[in-house]
């Protein structure tokens, strides 16, 4: 289903597909986006007045933050950019500058709108490829065939019955291959030291100019895809496409600001003196958020309408330790749940790409099958959930740390396992986790 017309339900159920819970952060994102279908189909006039409601996401590591951007990304058809706000620091000191995700914003949106266009001239492409490759194949298979009473055309048919069936992959053709440019050589020395710099970009030219080729041999499989390549780029118009990704990153971007908290004013960093660099990447990223005009190489962009969607875990700072005016851009507020032991359980079996499945599909490259009991998967969940509650809460990701310590010795051991059926049970799970469960207990009684 085109994401575009997708309904609030649809993209949270599309979302749940991936995300065990954090209903309300799902609501919030599936309407944002919905919106902005909503705004495209208004009048001009009326599109104008109306921007974006920008979402900030609370929560601990793990518990699904970044995978909702991730999981956003794949469902919508827009313009999509995910930064870390600790890779940006206030003009004067080392570090990136804001309006660079902006500039990758539209990057992103250039290489969307090529791909779209690519996928739309792709049959034709395919077919003047196809129909080289037969061309160029053709005076071997009539050399082979020797006397026969089959026509032109129906060999060429049979050729192409079997380049489509992959039959012709590894047989070498000829084809004209671009030389590379000679290196430039820049004198150095000697009685004369000037440097004729117009000589040197009129040899730049003229190796770029399309002239100097050569003949090479190569797999039927990767000439098709050059010459795909060569002709998909001849239909499709450049220009058109940066316009095209100018409107869309304009109209359409998203914005994703991870690990926003990292440049709130807490009130530690404050009594350090640690603040400046902090609120001046606040300052600098506000511009942007409240709606400002950048320049990139390809043209300038307003990002009046891009809407942006910040998270981060706030467990030192919080959300009020943000500047007033960025909090302002931000009104949506969502705080995500700490996941729970029936969340693990589902994050183990649930979703597409739920993390048993991985383990499973990875170990049966090894030609291992690997299957859990219940009671095992239970097990699992609650050593997860009670590290989380005892150390560092890791949330999600405690679990592929559990699962790395349990299947440790299957995973080094599986090429050459003569048990090529592993069933893990509890008392599995409770055998190989035991330092994991000591190491607990004895934290009980450090004070």
């Amino acid at each position: 289903m085109d994401s575009n017309v997708m309904t609030p339900k649809q993209i949270v159920a599309e979302l749940d597909r991936f995300i065990i819970g954090q209903h309300e952060a799902k609501v919030a994102v599936a309407i944002a986006l919905r919106n902005r279908y909503r705004r495209s189909k208004l009048p001009e006039e009326m599109r104008e007045e109306i921007t974006p409601k920008n979402i900030i996401m609370k929560g601990p590591t793990g518990v699904g933050k970044t995978e909702i951007a991730r999981r956003l990304a794949k469902v919508v058809k827009a313009p999509f950019v995910k930064v870390e706000a600790t890779k940006f620091t206030e003009v004067g000191y080392v570090g990136r500058d804001v309006e660079s995700i902006i500039r990758d914003l539209v990057e992103a949106s250039i290489r969307m709108v090529r791909d779209e266009k690519y996928k739309e001239v792709l049959p034709r492409a395919t077919e003047i490829a196809e129909n080289h490759i037969v061309n160029s194949l053709l005076p071997m298979r009539k050399e082979a065939a020797g006397a026969t009473e089959k026509s032109d055309a129906e060999l060429k048919e049979e050729l192409l019955s079997e380049l489509r069936a992959g039959h012709l992959d590894t047989i070498n053709v000829p084809m004209q291959i671009p030389s590379q440019p000679k290196p430039i050589q820049i004198p150095v020395g000697g009685s004369d030291n000037s440097i004729n710099l117009g000589s040197i970009f009129a040899d730049v030219r003229k190796s770029m100019a399309g002239g100097a080729t050569k003949t090479r041999m190569v797999p039927v499989k990767q000439a098709k895809s050059m010459i795909i390549a060569a002709e998909s780029e001849k239909m499709v118009d450049e220009d058109a496409i940066i316009q095209e990704a100018l409107q869309r990153a304009e109209q359409d971007g998203v914005v994703f600001l991870d690990e926003i908290d990292k440049i709130a004013n807490d009130s530690a960093s404050v009594q350090h003196g640690h603040d400046v660099s902090r609120e001046g990447v606040q300052r600098d990223i506000l511009p942007i958020v409240e709606g400002s005009t950048v320049q990139t190489k390809h043209g300038t962009i307003r990002t009046d309408f891009i809407l942006f969607i910040a998270a981060g875990a706030f467990h030192i700072s919080r959300m009020e330790d943000l500047i007033p005016e960025l909090q302002g851009r931000f009104p949506i507020r969502v705080e995500l749940d700490n996941l729970t032991k029936d969340d693990f359980v589902k994050i183990l079996t649930e979703p597409d790409n739920a993390v048993l499945k991985q383990y499973k599909e990875l170990l049966a490259v090894d030609g291992v099958q690997l299957t859990f009991t219940d009671d095992a998967i239970d097990e699992i969940a609650r050593v997860s959930f009670e590290e989380n509650e005892n150390s560092e809460n890791l949330g999600a990701r405690r679990l592929h740390a559990v699962l790395e310590a349990l299947l440790k010795d299957v995973l080094y051991e599986a090429d050459d396992n003569v048990t090529k059926e592993i069933n893990i049970d509890r008392a599995y799970v409770e055998l190989h986790l035991a330092n994991i469960l000591k190491e607990r207990n004895l934290r009980k009684y450090i004070i």
